[in-house]
């Protein structure tokens, strides 16, 4: 065991020093005290994972330890989410398609929203809603994930820890669908998929890493205060609007506003995935805005895999 937090810790130093090299590096002419209060600032951030490196890597380990059985159960949440309809996952892709089609009816239509940046309001609707789809069906999977598993809860050889991962890795099927729709809207309007495009999965991995900490916080939470998932319904019906996807905050807010609503980590992602189809910017010109969402991300990961292991001894007597 003190091997494999060895191994962890020296993983974790490597990040530290590759990381500030890119600080360094992304900052280019900034002042020196800038760059050494951010590396400073993300350092920390390492050296609190490293203290709680334990809590870091377990999740990734009973992954490892239950991959056959972890893959079998994803598939199967996905296909049991639909068992008994005439349709099946034909439902999956309706809503969402739905949704996006009366926001462009209401935005474009109804109140005759031009182009933003010189792009189709379409594309920029679709750039952000189609990230944010993605966080609001693993989020909300993972809030109710022990109560709807409660069955496996109560099995004393089943490792819990896998369930709200379970919900993250399964919502990816539809969002991978809606990734190629994305790709082939964009294609007809002539932005071709380029090498700005790849880097789609690096911000997949930041709303799936993301999602994963804030679901460990949620579905502990949930087993002994069911309004929890209420509550999470309301937080994600106003995300949806304090989260530029349906509008566009250049030349609308201040710098002061800007900021504070960059605060919202999935602000991040949202303006990533835009950057990938849209802009074709890469995602280290923004290298304080990135720093800022993995040390965010980290905190409220190590966080939710520390208070659900403090917690799940008590879920099946709960449940």
């Amino acid at each position: 065991m003190r091997g494999k937090k060895r191994i962890a810790t020296v993983f974790l130093a490597i990040v530290a020093i590759l990381v500030d090299l890119f600080i360094v590096i992304a900052l280019g002419d900034n002042p020196i005290w800038q760059k050494i209060i951010v590396c400073a600032l993300f350092d920390a951030v390492i050296v609190f994972s490293i203290i709680n490196v334990e809590a870091f890597f377990r999740v990734p380990l009973d992954l490892y330890r239950s991959r056959d059985m972890f893959w079998d159960m994803t598939k199967n949440d996905f296909q049991s989410r639909f068992a008994g309809s005439v349709f099946g996952i034909f439902w999956a892709f309706v809503n969402p398609v739905i949704t996006m089609l009366l926001y462009w009816f209401v935005f474009q239509v109804g109140f005759r929203s031009g182009a933003v940046n010189g792009y189709p309001f379409i594309l920029y609707l679709m750039s952000g809603l189609i990230p944010w789809f993605y966080f609001q069906d693993a989020l909300n999977g993972g809030t109710s994930v022990l109560i709807e598993y409660s069955y496996l809860v109560k099995k004393l050889v089943f490792n819990v820890g896998i369930l709200p991962v379970l919900k993250v890795a399964s919502a990816l099927f539809v969002h991978v669908f809606f990734l190629g729709f994305l790709l082939i809207v964009c294609s007809i309007y002539g932005l071709i998929p380029s090498l700005f495009t790849l880097q789609v999965f690096y911000y997949i991995i930041c709303s799936a890493f993301l999602v994963l900490g804030l679901s460990y916080v949620t579905a502990a939470c949930t087993v002994f205060f069911r309004d929890m998932s209420q509550i999470i319904g309301i937080v994600l019906m106003i995300g949806t609007w304090i989260t530029p996807i349906m509008w566009n905050p250049e030349g609308i807010l201040s710098p002061v506003l800007s900021l504070i609503f960059r605060i919202n980590p999935m602000y991040y992602v949202v303006d990533g995935f835009r950057d990938a189809f849209l802009y074709h910017r890469w995602f280290w010109e923004k290298p304080l805005w990135t720093v800022y969402f993995w040390a965010v991300a980290i905190l409220i990961y190590i966080f939710g895999v520390k208070f659900f292991n403090r917690l799940k001894i008590h879920f099946a007597d709960v449940l």
